[in-house]
């Protein structure tokens, strides 16, 4: 028998999952329209028929546990609590509804810290005690890691840099406030700022071509990495926010390493480079060609699974580590 992790990355749109080796090997993929589940339970039964299915398939596999990296999912309580960008509303508490279908072990964090653990487990952190993941996607979201261990807080909700203040009374945020990181650095944020450019400056560009709601991050990336003057200025820009935030928290958390994950970091160095150049600009003297920022090495179509299949792994070592100890 194989033992596998099952891992969920519960997000707005899609929710993917599958099972995962401890090498990191995905054995079978699955996603679903999170948009087409009316309730939680809907979407937990549909994951649990899917997942049954992949083990039919092959009865070799042996269930461990479940690791579900979701929005605003909380590490200690095992819940989804007021997720802006999930139509289910106020707290969803996924320990208890998942158990209503699966006897396993079931570990909950928000997909940031989810892709932290990922990287230590399976990908360029492993080894390292002292990083930071940046999430660039939809949102901005982080995950810290100091001394080998995540940090949460006493709450679960601790490393919410998208979410801190970079231009006061700036763009509204759709978690209610006004000039969050997030708004500037992220899939949506950068188009944002073309829409600005685009209509302050009248120098051509190829993202003329596009009508408004065609403008994306990718369309954005691809015009870059063809020299595009305004583009490259659209990078530079959300790159000086990023760069300049990144220096800061570098001041407070000391990290060897700063892993830049999912979409729009795929933009490679349209978006590495500057921002590396804003963010050694901006630290502190004692910090200066200390800190290296890379892209992740997670595979792009099961970057999420993998990340929320780590949880179970990492749980399972710490486990081990404590009776060790006891021993």
């Amino acid at each position: 028998m194989k033992n596998v992790a099952i891992g969920i990355d519960i997000g707005g749109t899609n929710t993917l999952f599958g099972l995962v080796d401890s090498q990191g090997n995905c054995v079978a993929t699955k996603s679903l329209v999170t948009t087409d589940y009316e309730t939680p339970e809907k979407l937990i039964k549909a994951i649990f028929q899917e997942v049954q299915l992949m083990l039919v398939s092959d009865t070799t596999l042996f269930p461990v546990g479940i690791g579900i990296g979701a929005p605003n999912g909380n590490y200690y309580n095992g819940t989804i609590e007021y997720a802006p960008n999930l139509k289910w509303k106020g707290v969803i508490n996924l320990i208890q509804l998942f158990r209503k279908y699966f006897d396993l072990p079931i570990y909950v964090t928000n997909d940031a810290n989810a892709a932290a653990i990922g990287e230590m487990t399976y990908g360029v952190a492993k080894g390292i005690k002292n990083f930071i993941v940046v999430t660039l996607g939809t949102g901005l979201g982080s995950g810290i890691v100091c001394n080998g261990e995540l940090i949460y807080g006493h709450d679960g909700f601790a490393g919410e840099l998208g979410h801190t203040i970079v231009e006061e009374n700036g763009r509204e945020c759709a978690c209610g406030r006004k000039g969050c990181l997030e708004t500037y650095v992220s899939a949506t944020g950068i188009v944002r700022t073309a829409h600005i450019l685009l209509a302050e400056y009248s120098k051509a560009s190829m993202l003329r071509r596009f009508s408004d709601d065609k403008i994306t991050a990718k369309s954005i990336a691809e015009a870059a990495q063809k020299g595009d003057a305004l583009a490259l200025e659209i990078f530079d820009y959300t790159a000086k926010k990023l760069g300049i935030s990144l220096a800061n928290i570098v001041a407070i958390t000391s990290p060897e390493l700063i892993v830049l994950f999912g979409g729009l970091a795929n933009s490679g160095e349209s978006i590495t480079d500057p921002t590396k150049k804003y963010m050694e600009e901006n630290l502190l003297l004692i910090f200066k060609h200390k800190v290296k920022i890379i892209p992740s090495s997670l595979k792009g179509g099961v970057a999420a699974i993998m990340g929320a299949s780590s949880l179970v792994w990492n749980e399972l070592k710490k486990e081990q580590l404590e009776k060790t100890s006891l021993n």
